[in-house]
């Protein structure tokens, strides 16, 4: 074969290798161009999901995708990829953050819902379940959307049912009742905001002049009939609960002031009687080392003395001498004692004034915290006392299981004794129903306004049929009353709802499970215990 015939054949397979290598190449670019237009098309929807979201953020994917069109060096895109991706992950925490805001908000908005009175049972049960089902936060805050539309529509029904509640009311009040009403609020005052206002100065715990002050704007409040009139009484209101908070901040400021006085004096008196015992100690230094050179003064005298009779008369000096130094040093003793008695004398008195200035504050303290955790209308122990005792109780039941029970008290149709009577009325018809039930109830019984009209009992020795019978017993008694109102008669009686704690409970289940047997004893006709 030629040497001709050698190259040909080499270069047609050369040839043959180039058009290879072009058709790939031809073909990666096509597949690199896909790829091209299918990541554009991908920032493209990444930017109309974000959009709004960030300017940055907006920004960097527009410069993105203008780098991808242009065919941009890779270092270039790749610099740009790493800033979307810091942007990117600065609102990944965000978004995290936010699911947990929105997912504590749901549940506290869930919460409050089920406190809400005349919720059907049905209802409870299914926002109960949703509840249930939400304990662990989501991924997303799309899949809140559903759960929050579920939410609202509970909310919406309860708005009806105290709306429909409300105007049924006003329907069944008798003529008289309802001229009252009108009559005393001819141009529209909000009663219900004054009841609200009412309930909350019932709760204020204020000192006893200031006390007096707010109970006299209370009763000009539930007889004003025009809206200045009563935004009158709420900038007096204010007033008053300012001047109380002075009152104590200034009383705070002077014990503390004169706490700093004393503490001042007292640091004084210490310093002073330290140096006093230092001074006296170097005093008494002093003296026992010129005793102390005396005697060996007195020593050497004797081996040097020649004579018995120069002995003695050597002797007698020195001990005359001794004696006078001896002499001087009690002196300045009692003196010193003297003084540091007095010091101290001085100190323990300016102690004693601050120890009875303390107690004095501790019980100011104490008093506080009494009001703090009593209601100031009924005198029983309020809602905050309930939360502590009621989650005290439960700790101690699940270390060492015992017969813990939970009894909710709802007055029934109270809001006509206010609507009908006024808020006198219902402030004396609540007083007098706590009362009777404080006397009622056993010794080993925690009773507590838990608000409005709402009583609550926690029993921690008693059996279910035992307690059932206490329960109805105060029933009984409750309405046997004798309530006289613009001289008439009106029997008032209670819905009791009532359970016994279980190993699966938790303060929330707990209460709800009597609260709903609480509902039905209403729904199932008033006047009557349930348990649950």
């Amino acid at each position: 074969m030629s040497t001709k015939t050698v190259a040909d054949n080499q270069s047609k397979a050369l040839q043959t290798k180039l058009n290879a290598a072009i058709t790939s190449r031809a073909a990666l670019e096509e597949d690199f161009k896909a790829q091209s237009t299918m990541l554009i098309d991908f920032i493209n929807k990444l930017t109309q999901v974000s959009k709004g979201m960030d300017i940055k953020l907006d920004n960097r994917l527009a410069q993105l995708r203008g780098l991808l069109t242009t065919s941009a060096p890779v270092v270039d895109i790749e610099i740009k990829i790493n800033e979307i991706s810091k942007l990117l992950q600065t609102h990944t925490t965000t978004n995290a953050q936010n699911i947990a805001k929105l997912h504590q908000d749901f549940k506290s908005a869930g919460l409050n819902l089920q406190k809400i009175n005349g919720l059907p049972s049905d209802v409870r049960r299914k926002l109960r379940k949703l509840l249930t089902e939400t304990e662990s936060t989501k991924e997303s805050l799309t899949q809140y959307a559903p759960l929050l539309t579920e939410l609202l529509e509970y909310y919406i029904l309860a708005l009806q049912i105290k709306s429909n509640t409300s105007n049924q009311s006003s329907l069944t009040t008798d003529p008289i009742a309802s001229s009252t009403v009108v009559s005393n609020n001819p141009t529209g005052v909000n009663t219900e905001l004054i009841k609200q206002l009412s309930s909350c100065l019932s709760k204020l715990h204020l000192s006893t002049l200031y006390t007096q002050e707010l109970l006299a704007i209370h009763k000009k409040l539930l007889k004003d009939t025009t809206n200045d009139e009563v935004l009158q009484r709420f900038i007096e209101i204010f007033d008053v609960i300012v001047a109380d908070l002075q009152r104590e901040r200034n009383s705070a400021t002077t014990f503390l002031n004169t706490l700093n006085e004393t503490l001042t004096v007292v640091q004084n008196s210490v310093s002073k009687t330290l140096s006093t015992c230092s001074k006296a100690q170097q005093t008494n230094d002093l003296i026992n080392d010129k005793l102390q050179k005396q005697l060996i003064d007195m020593t050497g005298s004797l081996e040097k003395a020649m004579s018995l009779d120069q002995v003695k008369v050597d002797i007698n000096t020195k001990l005359s001498s001794i004696a006078t130094t001896l002499e001087k040093k009690a002196i300045i003793e009692k003196q010193n004692q003297q003084a540091l008695s007095t010091q101290l004398n001085d100190m323990a008195e300016k102690v004693k004034k601050l120890e009875e200035q303390t107690k004095k504050f501790e019980r100011k303290l104490a008093e506080q915290q009494h009001k703090s955790m009593h209601d100031s209308l009924t005198k029983l122990s309020n809602r905050a006392a309930f939360d502590e005792y009621f989650t005290q109780s439960m700790v101690r039941f699940h270390h060492q299981p015992f017969d813990l029970a939970l009894a909710v008290i709802d007055i029934d149709d109270f809001k006509n004794i206010n609507d009908s009577y006024g808020h006198t009325a219902g402030d004396k018809t609540l007083q007098v129903i706590a009362s009777t039930i404080q006397k009622q109830v056993s010794d080993d019984a925690f009773v507590a306004r838990y608000g409005g009209e709402e009583f609550v009992l926690i029993y921690t020795k008693q059996k279910q049929k035992e307690l059932i019978k206490q329960l109805n017993s105060i029933n009984k008694n409750i309405a046997r009353l004798p309530f006289k109102f613009k001289n008439n008669k009106v029997s008032i009686t209670l819905s009791i709802g009532v359970t016994h704690i279980t190993i699966e409970d938790n303060i929330h289940t707990a209460f709800e499970r009597a609260d709903e047997a609480m509902y039905k004893a209403k729904s199932q006709g008033k006047d009557q215990v349930i348990y649950s």
